[in-house]
């Protein structure tokens, strides 16, 4: 591959030349009313992914009413409000698109088509973007700003090659992906099959085996709070004291850490409780569902219904089918400023739980896909984080 030969480390921008944004690109203005088009897809900034050239949800005309921007295959799709998002996606089929973008397509006697979706998710663009946006709200760009904007491009020559290499890492980002959504897929189906619903009357249908429960019935469940803020013996102990925060900022199923510690004194201000390791510390305020297992010994705040798991339950199983249980529980919530499930809805929650040997078995397939899932996201962001890099070393 000819690519290898660029050394992006160290590339020569002597020969780059300085062309206006409006010599680079042509921004194309048709307008479309969705009720009178015979086109049918339509394409909001909602359907495209931050940071990615890929187009992969769609909407039709009957989602949507006003003027639109006509777009076709191989136009590139700005959002030309919110630019800090970063979208920017490349169309590939007939279509129209939101008034709040711009439908953008290169001018290839400057740039190569296939170079120029890369130059817009450059850092180099996306920051002027952001600069020149104007409003508080919803900050938006005004064209008549964008296309006077400078920017340097290299030779049309290197170009192609630039682009190959940018295209081959997008290429490793994708198959990556397409990987990652379908070992998701295929953990959704085995969730649906073997983690059940309580519904009346299942009793009749369930394995030999299997049995329904209430939660309070497997777990002792109880919940946390916050020491008083206005005492600083209060804080900065050794006692972990973990929030909502803390969980939705953590990415694995096990915390060992947490941002803020209490001490003793702090504990028995609120006369709040340990939770000891395995426990499992589930969000019931706000960010309902979100879940971990604590390795160390932890108090919580209060927006945690936590569960310390007896003989009947395994705690890995109980952490699984409460993840897949999150949409029902959450419509036990109730509150105004905002959703929160009671501990008293909580506890007489009803489950299916299956006989041991299944508990356990599930339990271990559960855990390897999702051990598989975080392997590849790692993997996924990782090749990002390189293409990213490319893309900056080149503009």
């Amino acid at each position: 591959m000819e690519t290898q030969h660029i050394n992006l480390k160290n590339l020569d921008k002597s020969n780059w030349q300085t062309y206006r944004f409006d010599q680079i690109e042509k921004s194309i203005s048709e307008r479309i009313d969705p009720n009178n088009t015979e086109l049918e897809v339509y394409i909001g900034l909602e359907h495209i992914n931050a940071e990615s050239l890929h187009i992969k949800r769609f909407g039709s005309r009957d989602d949507v009413n006003g003027q639109k921007l006509r777009c076709y295959p191989g136009d590139v799709i700005f959002g030309r409000r919110r630019a800090y998002q970063r979208k920017a996606a490349i169309a590939t089929v007939d279509g129209f698109c939101s008034a709040h973008s711009l439908v953008l397509r290169a001018i290839p006697e400057v740039i190569d088509p296939k170079l120029f979706p890369f130059f817009l998710h450059s850092d180099l663009f996306m920051h002027r973007a952001v600069d020149i946006s104007v409003g508080s709200l919803s900050p938006t760009i005004n064209w008549g700003t964008l296309k006077h904007q400078e920017f340097k491009l290299p030779p049309k020559e290197q170009q192609a090659k630039l682009a190959e290499l940018l295209w081959a890492m997008d290429e490793v980002v994708e198959k990556e992906s397409i990987v990652l959504e379908k070992i998701r897929r295929a953990k959704r189906c085995y969730e649906k099959q073997f983690l059940y619903k309580y519904k009346v009357g299942i009793e009749k249908n369930l394995p030999a085996g299997y049995t329904v429960k209430r939660l309070m019935d497997i777990a002792d469940i109880s919940g946390g709070s916050t020491p008083s803020r206005g005492k600083a013996e209060y804080w900065g102990g050794e006692i972990p004291w973990l929030t909502p925060t803390d969980v939705t900022r953590h990415n694995k199923i096990c915390i060992s850490e947490t941002k803020e510690y209490i001490t003793v004194n702090g504990l028995k201000n609120i006369s709040n409780r340990l939770y000891p390791p395995g426990s499992i510390l589930f969000c019931s305020r706000a960010t309902i569902g979100v879940a971990v297992i604590n390795e160390k010994t932890m108090a919580t705040n209060q927006g945690f219904s936590n569960f310390i798991c007896n003989k009947l339950v395994r705690n890995y199983f109980l952490y699984f089918l409460l993840q897949h249980l999150t949409p029902e529980l959450t419509r036990l919530a109730g509150g105004s400023t905002f959703l929160e499930i009671s501990k008293s809805a909580i506890r007489i929650f009803k489950i299916v739980l299956p006989d041991s040997e299944s508990m356990e078995k599930i339990e271990k397939e559960l855990w390897e896909f999702t051990e598989t899932i975080k392997s590849i996201e790692d993997k996924v962001v990782n090749s990002k984080f390189l293409q990213k890099s490319l893309i900056n070393q080149i503009f």
